[in-house]
């Protein structure tokens, strides 16, 4: 069965979104940790936790993939800008292991002028400070779309931060279809390829989440517009060929699209269909 879910609100707690997600016919999902454009964190209760921890169980189910806020930028040339991505990266970990062994995945960030040398250079840092050996949390870097001074825009990139970073095995990275078809990677027609080169550059080893969306914009648009599944110009042919790849198939799939949960379950009942 293709493991496939989408973002789920965490205002109510972990059980309240493991409940919805098996509304939505979902084997994963994904959220938020904090406010995504602002940096408040919601506390955690044990006890919902461990009542997730047990439903999930309970369902055969693995991996969920947490999202960091989109204000996190390890690599802005404001100090107290990167002082937020350290804290609340940090705290954020300790608050997954309240729901151990899953994933936290966050977008790598924009250097804004400093060259991306220096901006990969500020991330490894912050990874460095915040990774901890005893943790049971894989954090996963994004692809990018390439927007601005934006860092993760090719594979080359993301494999220059996993380079400097101490404990690597603590790291993977998520491939989201949007991003990569607007940085200019031919998913559609060159799937095998476009796969090949990840691994040569990175390692299909470190591969660990798919983002799985389509586009509202040509390829190497560099503009990052999600569309909803076969309504884009990455199309539906492709996301059977996407869900089916035996190199992506044991990989939770997470939909970022713009719908509503009735979209969503639809979507992820089209998708688990067309994986067969």
């Amino acid at each position: 069965m293709l493991n496939i879910g989408s973002h789920i609100s965490s205002a109510k707690g972990y059980e309240a979104m493991g409940k919805q997600a098996l509304k939505l016919g979902a084997s994963t999902f994904a959220f938020f940790t904090r406010n995504p454009r602002g940096g408040s964190a919601k506390k955690i209760r044990p006890e919902d936790a461990k009542a997730f921890r047990e439903l999930w169980k309970n369902q055969g189910y693995g991996v969920i993939v947490a999202h960091a806020p989109y204000t996190l930028n390890a690599c802005s040339d404001k100090e107290e800008v990167r002082r937020f991505a350290r804290e609340a990266f940090a705290s954020d970990l300790e608050r997954m292991e309240y729901t151990p062994g899953n994933y936290y995945n966050f977008h790598p960030g924009s250097h804004v002028g400093q060259g991306a040398e220096e901006g990969i250079r500020q991330i490894a840092r912050m990874l460095n400070q915040c990774l901890k050996e005893e943790q049971t949390t894989t954090v996963l870097l994004e692809t990018m779309a390439g927007k601005g001074s934006e860092l993760g825009r090719n594979f080359q990139e993301i494999r220059a931060i996993l380079d400097q970073v101490e404990l690597s095995g603590k790291m993977g990275v998520c491939l989201d279809t949007c991003h990569v078809w607007d940085a200019g990677y031919n998913i559609v027609d060159c799937l095998d390829e476009v796969l090949e080169e990840f691994d040569a550059v990175i390692g299909l080893n470190r591969l660990k989440a798919v983002h799985i969306n389509d586009s509202m914009n040509p390829m190497g648009s560099h503009k990052d517009r999600h569309a909803r599944i076969g309504e884009g110009t990455i199309g539906l042919e492709a996301f059977g060929r996407i869900v089916r790849h035996p190199k992506l198939r044991g990989l939770p799939f997470i939909l970022e699209t713009p719908n509503d949960d009735a979209g969503w379950a639809e979507e992820i009942a089209l998708l688990r269909e067309m994986a067969g």
